[in-house]
């Protein structure tokens, strides 16, 4: 949840920051191809941290270290200042999912994944479904600076809280009986050599790859220009702005949620893997590109955004079935696994900056989320043929 509101607090203040420090719309969407790109390419250095130090030591680092420059982004005095920062932050950004990821490996049993890894990312939603209102409230009684401030002193805490409390394995945690670590079955000794041979040369993780290239860019355009598309194109001010951005990401937090858990379900009914993961997910890329349609061709903007809220519902679906692969496929190399398949689908979200804006700037706010329709279409083709039966490296842990 803090993750995502660190991001949202950028999307919400941008309006104000651009005319405050004359940044414009297109420096705007390199500063945030900044901090896309750095978050992509330090994904497999960030999952590589938490398979090989525990997900307990590694997620309490990388989360104080992004938290003091989600402050330090309050101090930016130009476009090329606010570049840099950003830059950092997104360093430190790039291990929380993959590193989340490795956390629930020792965890959750199969028929939890998929639930386990929506209500992670319903998290996230929520976070910047709760953002866009709070930020407005800061930006009108104390300045856009003061947002950075106080969501970075949030992160901290959560750093604390979680050293105390998470335990890398049920093992190691007081909290957990011998029942309950026989129920998840994971006494087994993790091996500290992590594959990359096998988890590189595993053809089907790259198919997952590209799919979440496709859905990464999706999200970036909901989460990065959405509130600015209804400040530009629909003409709403930033009260109102702040509030019907914030829609879609409630939607996205339900999508998440169900999603997951109907992937789960269907696995516990049928005993198949495929069928719970592919076409539970194919169902979602579906709805959400065929409800972009009226979205953008909507003349009203209430109506538009309730096709918005299912569009991307729809979108959110899928997620945590992506992030339930690398689990069914990677066990214990979980975080590197999923490190690479967010790396590459990241490099969607960072291109996502520079071309949405520039096709914004020179053709209007419509054609991004055609386009956003359109990769949909392929993600749908390409899960068809995405395999969560093919174990990488099934006896490295045993």
């Amino acid at each position: 949840m803090i993750t995502y509101m660190d991001r949202q607090v950028l999307a919400v203040a941008r309006p104000v920051i651009s005319r405050e420090l004359g940044i414009s719309l297109v420096m705007m969407g390199w500063i945030t191809f900044g901090f896309r790109i750095s978050y992509a390419l330090f994904q497999i250095p960030g999952g590589w941290l938490g398979d090989k130090i525990g997900a307990r030591r590694a997620l309490t680092l990388i989360v104080s270290w992004w938290s003091a420059f989600t402050a330090f982004t309050a101090l930016a005095w130009s476009a090329v200042s606010m570049l840099v920062i950003q830059v950092l932050f997104g360093l430190g950004e790039a291990g929380a999912f993959p590193i989340a990821t490795r956390s629930l490996a020792r965890w959750m049993r199969p028929t939890e994944r998929g639930f386990a890894q929506g209500v992670t990312h319903a998290g996230s939603r929520l976070g910047a479904f709760l953002t866009p209102p709070i930020v407005v409230i800061i930006i009108a009684k104390f300045g856009w600076r003061s947002a950075f401030f106080v969501f970075g002193v949030l992160g901290v805490a959560w750093a604390i809280a979680w050293f105390l409390y998470y335990r890398d394995t049920p093992e190691e945690h007081r909290g957990v009986n011998a029942a309950e670590r026989e129920l998840i079955g994971s006494g087994r000794k993790r091996s500290e050599h992590v594959p990359w041979r096998e988890i590189l040369s595993h053809g089907n993780l790259w198919i997952l790859a590209v799919m979440y290239f496709c859905y990464n860019f999706n999200l970036n355009v909901y989460q990065d220009w959405f509130p600015t598309y209804l400040h530009d194109s629909r003409g709403l001010t930033l009260a109102k702005m702040g509030f019907y951005a914030s829609l879609p990401l409630l939607a996205g937090v339900l999508g998440d949620l169900a999603g997951g858990w109907c992937s789960d379900a269907v696995l516990r009914a049928t005993g198949r893997v495929n069928l719970a993961r592919r076409w539970v997910a194919i169902a979602g890329f579906v709805l959400s590109g065929a409800a972009t349609i009226p979205a953008v061709l909507a003349h009203d903007a209430k109506v538009s955004v309730a096709f918005y809220c299912v569009a991307f519902f729809a979108l959110e679906w899928t997620v945590g079935i992506s992030w339930a692969v690398p689990l069914d496929i990677g066990g214990d190399f979980a975080g590197s696994v999923s490190a690479v398949m967010n790396s590459l689908g990241n490099l969607g979200g960072a291109i996502s900056a520079l071309v949405a804006t520039n096709l914004a700037s020179r053709l209007g706010w419509n054609v991004p989320f055609y386009l956003t329709s359109a990769l949909c279409a392929i993600a749908v083709l390409l899960y068809l043929k995405i395999d969560a039966t093919r174990k990488i490296a099934p006896n490295a842990a045993a």
